[in-house]
């Protein structure tokens, strides 16, 4: 389905939005559900990619599509792996077949699974024989994705000899992973997340060990309800729509809190600058326009925060303020190249330059110029590029092409769009 977004003259304001659950909090507790078999969830995300992974791992079925849900994918590989005498096949859509996996299907057949490849080797669909994983120690590049470590953690508990996962090479979106330890904690897990200080030596190389994590094993669970927070991720759209009001807007989300898990809560102090205070107030956020004067230019290392880059791009795009976005190598793995996606729709609004790296983006306006009349936003099957240009509603019409991708992660933004004043008719 495509949508016109029409352009707001007349934004509401004071408006309240209640933010689903983060979806990378409850597919990680949903893993841990699944292995500890009395733990309840509240505020669960009604995301597409927690709905795929909570079917699949209720499902006795022998095969398991998950879609576009690349989190299932990781996390879904990892748990199946462990689970004996279990026997799937673990596929996905097209675009899933062409993200790579090869480095956690290498770690876990290295702790003892049986894990092989169906089509081309690397990538998914995987045919995973579940068997009993004794654990040990294991020494893996922590540049790749945050989201294969912990797919190793998750299940770690279950091993009989728990695990000790040796991280060499830079830490890529570390905030991920400290959320997954301080939820193992919550569960009752001994976990120890520490600097190392060793090398470790193959045929081929030589690497150093930056980081180490421990994780002992674990019969009973200390706790039998967990709390999801909502999703910062989604927050940081409104945290958009807000940066591109007038001074004294104000709107309200909830449930968030100021000791939040999530990496992406950084929004607070990245957005400041450009002109949206946060206030904390019971049970959630007050997101404020200031008087601020904007920056010549946003410089950012989003390495903690990769998810929000489209978002951050587009709000600099909106405010026409000079932006560069560097530790994004993650981005061009993601449902699409997201890096390349934002140069080809950002170039559509308004005259800027717009240059890319494999790393990294950077958007520059020679001269203030005006925007468009009508753009069309190409969403690639990603969601949070649907989400990310939605705001510039403010400065110009857009058609939204196969704007229903927003499921993925948040259902009811078109919802929450029309709530404050956003005409959305359907082409």
């Amino acid at each position: 389905m495509d949508l016109r977004l029409h352009k707001v003259e007349k934004p509401r304001g004071h408006v309240a939005l209640t933010i689903s659950g983060s979806k990378s909090e409850s597919n990680r507790w949903l893993i841990l559900q699944a292995l500890y078999k009395n733990l309840d969830i509240d505020n669960l995300s009604d995301s597409d990619d927690s709905d795929h992974l909570s079917h699949v791992l209720k499902s006795e079925e022998s095969i398991l599509d998950i879609g576009h849900a690349g989190t299932a994918m990781r996390f879904g590989t990892a748990f199946f792996a462990s689970q004996e005498g279990r026997e799937i096949t673990l596929t996905g859509s097209d675009r899933m077949k062409q993200r790579p996996i090869g480095i956690l299907v290498d770690a876990l057949n290295s702790l003892g699974a049986e894990v092989s490849y169906l089509e081309k080797e690397g990538f998914p669909p995987l045919k995973i024989k579940g068997k009993k994983i004794q654990g040990g120690k294991l020494s893996v590049d922590g540049s790749v994705s945050s989201q294969f470590l912990t797919a190793l953690l998750l299940i770690a508990p279950s091993f009989e000899s728990g695990l000790q996962l040796e991280i060499y090479g830079d830490l890529t979106s570390r905030p991920y992973l400290e959320m997954t330890v301080d939820i193992l904690k919550q569960l009752g897990v001994n976990v120890n997340f520490s600097s190392g200080n060793k090398v470790v030596e193959s045929a081929s190389s030589t690497q150093k060990v930056n980081e180490l994590i421990e994780v002992k094993p674990l019969h009973n669970n200390a706790i039998t309800n967990a709390l999801v927070e909502s999703d910062w991720s989604s927050a940081g759209y409104w945290y958009s729509w807000v940066a591109m009001q007038e001074v004294g807007y104000e709107m309200s989300l909830s449930f968030y809190q100021d000791n939040s898990l999530q990496g992406d809560s950084e929004l607070v102090q990245i957005y400041k600058p450009l002109g949206v205070e946060t206030v904390f107030v019971e049970n959630g956020i007050r997101l404020v326009k200031i008087d601020q004067q904007l920056p010549d230019m946003v410089m950012l290392d989003l390495t903690n925060e990769p998810d929000q880059a489209q978002t951050i791009f587009a709000t600099c795009l909106g405010l026409g303020v000079d932006a560069q976005l560097t530790g994004l190598h993650t981005l061009k793995i993601k449902e699409t190249d997201r890096i390349e996606a934002m140069k080809t729709v950002g170039a559509r609004f308004r005259e800027s330059e717009i240059t890319t790296t494999n790393d990294s983006i950077k958007l520059h306006f020679k001269t203030s110029s005006s925007f468009n009349p009508e753009v069309t936003v190409d969403t690639y099957q990603d969601h949070r590029m649907a989400m990310a240009f939605a705001p510039l509603c403010m400065k110009t019409e857009l058609v939204i092409n196969e704007a229903m991708v927003v499921t993925k992660s948040y259902k009811n933004f078109y919802n929450d769009l029309n709530k404050v004043n956003v005409r959305i008719t359907e082409i």
